[in-house]
């Protein structure tokens, strides 16, 4: 309000805290405004609201699940409030108590549908974003208890059929358990259906558990009953639940009485619960016959609000004449099929880099996701999710997901041409006046040159790959020439007036960028590029890996980013993975890759190991948390299945095969030498069509002494230069007119 500005309002805001023993916040804030340089945004809004969220939520866990460890908790909560396992973490002086060991979880659900509940590894749906759960049990007359958030082990996988499912299986004592979740159609909706198959040696119980929580702790119950048919639950008076049988016993318990578990032996039962604080859970309880399997469905309708749409919604549709791969190694093929359905369920309209915590947009996770979209032959699906670009777009061409990140605009510009020149399309009218704008702003964001160590940079801005404090970080400026580049490409196809200022623009904003490099390995001693002129070499720089994966503004052998992947892997990796400091406190799985890419573009086989290693930290689900605690290996930082690392296990795979490298093909140069030799192989190794920016191509590799590279290109004009550099092997260049070498080793 205009009035605000002329009260004293920081005077009051000191005083009143001075006055009651606090600290003064302002003089608290100033000096943590300090450690980072002057810009715009200190922090974007849309975080500190997700943040806020975030850590409400962990309060509460801090006032319920430590006073009552008595309960039958999230597996997570199992293991990190558990002082004997290597997940423990203190307490203490911890105002908030949030799941920073254990994020991990796999969705579900349907191609274009909203709604993606999420399983975790022991098997607990929880079926709505953020809400309620429901866990599965098993009771032994002989007293034997089967628990599985509390067992140390459990079998789980991703089941790819006509959908996909998550399979949890767990035993002990007698006792076997079952749990498959996968989400169906119904006539005008869908619903999540839970499949549970249990056994008991004496017999006893397969217990249906309602939880008031989730992977990220308490989530409320107030009220939940049995229906008079004894088959549906009713959870805060609305059908919520379907049970495909008569419940044969049933309990509700409130807060005040503790978890319906501790009353499973209690004579009688409730068929209601209620409670004041939101902690109501009940148990549905089916007999279990000596050695007789007993089955038993679940559906929860998840009232998805389906919107129409030009795709079909059936995974068969979705997955027809996608590029698919085919590898002797069991474990790269099931993480690159995986990968490709993370992707196709995480883009129901936008994409988003995950289920759950990050089930939200941003321009960045989408650039590299839709880039997997293109690059996996799902360009109808990329084409959409572009579509949404022009509405988040300011007035003044700033393409806005979040404040204070200024990498939107130059992702936004590159991947919209490298889906032109992949699809072989002209810039959809609707998409010219959003690119013209988008590439304006970048030049007029850039600071005059007499900024020191800055001038010419983008300003300093919110870390965007949690790179540290605010600061004008090099990731920023590579995206932004990137997007200038894509421009120029863009006008020259489209015969744009603005040509040649974009040109200029961009060889200027490069000039500034190298000139501020080159003061930076004079400082530094060594060419590698720190994460911003004004800092060190450290986990942070990780950002500028950007510049060789995936914008290619260098050469394969730039020494600037070649000694920064030798500096990462010196000094920044754990379990042979890229560790992240900054924020994220945990190995990266997508990061690793990019230096990966990096690698691989050098010739550099140590991208194999990379690769591998990347491909050990995966889930049983095949899936990937944002971040990786190096003891526990379960998740410790952002959603637990991060689809922007699905996205760059995919992008890797596909760039082993066949990836661009100037005005040229590269095929087959990141392939396990291993693979190529393997005289015992019955069938070749395949991979196509895949999609480039010269045209489709489909590679054949038959294995032996002298393994055989085939391909086949429908290009979109003339067929590029083709190089066949396999790792282990001489480089091979075709005769003109061919479509095959036969390989020699070095």
């Amino acid at each position: 309000m205009p009035w605000m500005k002329w009260l004293p309002w920081r005077f009051f805001v000191r005083r009143f805290a001075t006055a009651h023993g606090f600290l003064d916040p302002l003089s608290v804030m100033a000096r943590l405004q300090r450690f980072a340089e002057p810009s715009e945004v200190a922090e974007p809004i849309e975080l500190l609201r997700a943040g806020a969220v975030f850590h409400a939520r962990a309060l509460i866990n801090s006032k319920v699940i430590q006073h009552n460890l008595d309960w039958v908790w999230p597996y997570w909560i199992e293991r990190q409030f558990d002082p004997l396992d290597e997940s423990f973490i203190p307490r203490a002086f911890s105002i908030t108590h949030c799941n920073l060991s254990h994020r991990n979880w796999t969705a579900v659900g349907l191609p274009d549908c909203e709604e993606m509940p999420i399983v975790d590894p022991r098997g607990l749906l929880t079926p709505h974003y953020d809400g309620w759960s429901i866990d599965a049990w098993v009771l032994g007359d002989d007293g034997q208890r089967l628990l599985p958030s509390k067992a140390k082990d459990c079998s789980q996988r991703f089941v790819m059929d006509e959908s996909i499912a998550v399979r949890t299986e767990s035993a002990g004592d007698g006792l076997r358990l079952s749990n498959t979740a996968r989400v169906e159609r119904d006539s005008n909706d869908s619903h999540c259906l839970q499949q549970l198959h249990a056994t008991s040696e004496t017999g006893g119980w397969l217990v249906v558990s309602l939880r008031p929580c989730n992977p990220e702790g308490v989530s409320f119950v107030h009220k939940v009953s049995l229906d008079e048919a004894r088959r549906h639950w009713l959870i805060e008076e609305k059908a919520a639940v379907e049970f495909d049988r008569k419940v044969d016993r049933h309990l509700a318990s409130d807060y005040r009485n503790g978890d319906s578990y501790l009353h499973l032996g209690d004579r009688g039962g409730r068929l209601h619960g209620e409670c004041e604080v939101g902690m109501a859970s009940a148990a549905a309880l089916f007999r279990l016959e000596a050695g007789q399997p007993l089955n038993i469905d679940v559906r929860i309708p998840l009232h998805s609000g389906r919107h129409k749409s030009r795709l079909s919604p059936s995974w068969k549709d979705n997955l027809d004449g996608h590029c698919a791969l085919s590898v002797p190694d069991e474990k790269f093929q099931f993480l690159y099929d995986a990968a490709v359905r993370t992707l196709i369920l995480h883009s129901p309209g936008d994409v988003y880099p995950g289920p759950y915590t990050y089930k939200r947009f941003w321009f960045r996770d989408a650039a590299f996701m839709i880039q997997s979209l293109l690059y996996a032959g799902l360009l109808d699906r990329a084409e959409r999710a572009l579509d949404q670009f022009p509405q988040r777009q300011k007035r003044d061409g700033f393409f806005h997901s979040q404040d204070g990140e200024w990498d939107s605009n130059g992702e936004a510009l590159w991947i919209f041409n490298l889906f032109c020149e992949i699809a072989d399309r002209k810039l959809k009218p609707a998409w010219r006046e959003p690119v013209l704008r988008g590439t304006r702003w970048i030049d007029a964001k850039r600071q005059p040159p007499e900024r020191g160590r800055c001038g010419g940079l983008l300003p300093a801005g919110f870390s965007a790959e949690h790179l540290g404090p605010n600061d004008c970080y090099y990731w920023d400026d590579f995206w932004g020439v990137a997007g200038q580049r894509a421009a120029v490409a863009i006008s020259e196809r489209e015969d744009f007036a603005e040509r040649d200022t974009f040109a200029a623009q961009a060889d200027d904003f490069q000039r500034a960028i190298d000139d501020s490099l080159a003061q930076c390995a004079e400082r530094l001693g060594r060419p590698a590029m720190p994460a911003s002129p004004n800092r060190r070499l450290d986990a942070g720089a990780i950002g500028s890996v950007a510049a060789g994966y995936p914008l290619q503004l260098y050469p394969e052998d730039d020494e600037r980013l070649t000694d920064l992947a030798e500096f990462l892997m010196e000094n920044c990796f754990v379990n042979g993975g890229f560790f992240q400091d900054m924020i994220h406190s945990g190995i990266n799985a997508y990061l690793t890759l990019h230096i990966a890419q990096v690698l691989l573009r050098a010739g550099d086989a140590r991208c194999l190991e990379l690769m591998r290693s990347v491909a050990g930290l995966a889930s049983p689900t095949g899936q990937w948390p944002e971040a990786i605690h190096p003891h526990s290996l379960g998740g410790c930082m952002g959603d637990g299945q991060h689809a922007w690392a699905a996205a760059e296990w995919l992008a890797m795979q596909r760039n082993c095969f066949v990836r661009e490298e100037g005005d040229s093909l590269v095929l087959a140069s990141g392939l396990p030498p291993e693979w190529l030799a393997d005289t015992s192989a019955d069938r070749p190794i395949r991979f196509g069509p895949a999609p480039t920016r010269f045209g489709t191509v489909t590679l054949a590799i038959e294995p032996g002494p002298a393994p055989r590279v085939t391909w086949d290109g429908d290009w979109h004009r003339e067929a590029p230069p083709i190089r066949v550099r396999p790792l282990g092997y001489k480089a091979a260049t075709p005769t003109p007119g061919s479509n095959h070498v036969e390989l020699s080793p070095q």
